[in-house]
């Protein structure tokens, strides 16, 4: 019998087995990877990287091999140092299209504005050294741009989308910003329709098998630049229908293994999140519990590929991993959970234990 549209998947994204050796390969391999919520973006990280701890994803971090940032929907994302430009190029540009004249409206961040504000960023941040949000948003007061009430957000977000900045490493709890050019190597840009054959290359190697629909709402571009994506890359492809719908995926695909049915996935992770349809992963009268209105996604627990619960560790209480079951769970499953919270232990270097 073919493996599952979600064997698959699983596979690919190299949860059933890491299939990275390094942080950096991890998310290379993805082509990128969710990281709104810090700490469960480790995670996501660490789970597709064989030996990961989370001392590790940070260290790949602080040396800049990988870099969050705002390449793609206006939801920040980590990339391989080598893609942030061209995706950044790419897909934010539309972002800021569809937000230019709402920033401007309801944060009076206009042209003018902004000008003012890239001016000052440059000067604080050109030196290369990495500084925190809190003085950024000090040195934006100071020039008469209020950084409250979520303006100063705006404002690296969207010199973030330009180009000119991305995240450094944490300082304690608080992000960092650097300047972009003393940050990552200078890169020839290639066409649009190079980046485009290349983003459908990349995503497919994370997330296939996947139709035009899933890469144009996970890379936020239209559905014709999803296709031209896709059909210019078909000759390292292969498709199938599925339901109707036309799956892509590469022609080295290998054959999916049941290795690891059990596993405990982070918030927003790219096995959720990276696809328009999620009815392969969660059954609709449980989509709510998962993924809110408010569009939180939350941690999950995947049992051969399906959603059958959510789950939430509670550092203050011994790191307990609370497990909040969408049906009953059997024997089996609940001891392939406490296998998969050992996995969590060991990235984490702290305790784990499961409660039902």
């Amino acid at each position: 019998m073919a493996p599952s549209l979600t064997a698959r998947r699983l596979q690919g994204h190299g949860i059933t087995r890491p299939v990275a050796e390094t942080p950096a390969d991890a998310v290379r391999h993805m082509g990128a990877m969710q990281a709104q919520d810090y700490a469960a973006s480790l995670w996501a990280i660490g789970l597709r990287t064989a030996g990961a701890t989370l001392a590790t994803v940070e260290a790949a971090i602080a040396r800049g091999e990988i870099v969050r940032t705002w390449p793609m929907r206006g939801t920040l994302h980590w990339l391989a140092r080598e893609d942030v430009r061209w995706m950044v190029a790419l897909m934010a540009p539309r972002v800021q299209a569809a937000n230019a004249a709402r920033i401007a409206r309801d944060y009076g961040l206009d042209d003018d504005t902004l000008a003012r504000c890239r001016r000052t960023l440059e000067a604080t941040l050109s030196h290369g050294r990495p500084v925190t949000r809190s003085d950024l948003y000090a040195q934006l007061d100071a020039i008469g741009v209020d950084s409250g009430g979520q303006r100063g957000l705006h404002v690296l977000g969207w010199m973030a989308q330009e180009g000119l900045i991305c995240q450094g490493p944490r300082e304690g709890r608080q992000p960092t910003f650097v300047w972009l050019d003393a940050w990552i190597p200078a890169a020839a840009a290639p066409s649009r329709d190079e980046a485009l054959h290349r983003l459908a290359l990349r995503y497919l190697q994370g997330h296939a098998p996947a139709t035009a629909a899933d890469l144009a709402w996970w890379s936020g571009l239209t559905q014709k630049d999803a296709k031209q994506a896709l059909e210019s890359a078909s000759s390292s492809l292969q498709r199938e229908t599925r339901d109707g719908d036309v799956l892509w995926h590469s022609s080295a695909l290998p054959a999916a293994r049941a290795v690891r049915s059990v596993h405990l996935l982070p918030a927003f992770d790219e096995y959720l999140i990276g696809y328009r349809d999620r009815s392969p992963v969660v059954a609709d009268q449980h989509l709510r519990r998962v993924i809110g209105i408010n569009g939180l996604v939350s941690p999950t627990v995947i049992v051969d590929g399906r959603v059958v619960g959510t789950w939430k560790r509670d550092a203050t209480a011994g790191g307990h991993v609370r497990i909040a079951p969408l049906r009953p769970l059997a024997d089996k499953e609940q001891a392939g959970i406490g296998k998969a919270a050992a996995r969590l232990e060991r990235f984490l270097g702290a305790p784990a234990p499961v409660v039902f």
